[in-house]
């Protein structure tokens, strides 16, 4: 698959939404749509739609649209979502279990094939299809199964020293649900930050403003607007 290197990581993280609700379309039956429609349903314009589409290819026809199958198969492709990445889960505290239990490792993209935790009331016990591991065995796991990626679920203090060892064995790739920022230590790794946090605070904002979707909209039109006459 061709590397597309110059496209923005704000054209990148709209991929997985039109990819959802393609894969939405694509189970009800539904299989031509316009970037008009696609725009009407997903609070974006038609412009935008083509734009991002635009940077990886022509998958539309003019006057008829996307073929929906087709399109969800091509941002699959693009999102790489058949690598079936090796992955560990580090952490099977309450975070770590609701991960391993609800999340589709493999639609999209990856194969979670181990589980670690230091509490021992956790080693042993199954969550996602696996039983949870003693991170004494960390080590010799990785080195044998070479996972290409790693999750952690784990408290900041402990990232850091098992962030380090990851990282000594090869491991370049995280999606890292700590507050500690792995990609400042080791600038050439690839790490998603989810901080739960900091979602919760914006939403707080948002309430306490009187944020609301289309008063966000508004703005970003005002701003447009002001920026092209200036």
């Amino acid at each position: 698959m061709p590397k597309h290197e110059n496209v923005s990581m704000s054209v990148i993280r709209r991929l997985p939404r039109y990819y959802r609700f393609l894969s939405h379309l694509k189970a009800k039956g539904i299989t031509r749509i316009s970037s008009t429609e696609l725009s009407q349903k997903l609070g974006l314009t038609a412009s935008q739609i083509r734009q991002d589409l635009n940077c990886f290819g022509g998958f539309g026809q003019q006057g008829y649209g996307y073929i929906v199958s087709q399109l969800c198969d091509e941002i699959g492709k693009i999102l790489g979502l058949s690598g079936g990445y090796k992955t560990i889960l580090l952490g099977a505290g309450n975070l770590g279990r609701a991960i391993a239990n609800h999340m589709t490792f493999e639609s999209d993209g990856f194969k979670l094939i181990g589980v670690f935790d230091n509490d021992p009331n956790q080693i042993g016990v199954t969550i996602g299809g696996l039983a949870v591991r003693d991170v004494a065995e960390l080590e010799a796991f990785c080195r044998k199964e070479k996972p290409a990626m790693a999750v952690f679920c784990v408290p900041r203090s402990a990232v850091e020293q098992l962030g380090e060892m990851l990282y000594g064995l090869g491991i370049r790739n995280f999606w890292n649900f700590s507050h500690y920022d792995i990609s400042l230590q080791y600038p050439d790794t690839i790490v998603e930050n989810v901080h739960l946090n900091d979602s919760l605070m914006t939403l707080c904002y948002r309430i306490s403003n009187g944020r609301t979707k289309k008063q966000e909209d508004e703005l970003k039109q005002k701003n447009s607007a002001d920026s092209t006459v200036g």
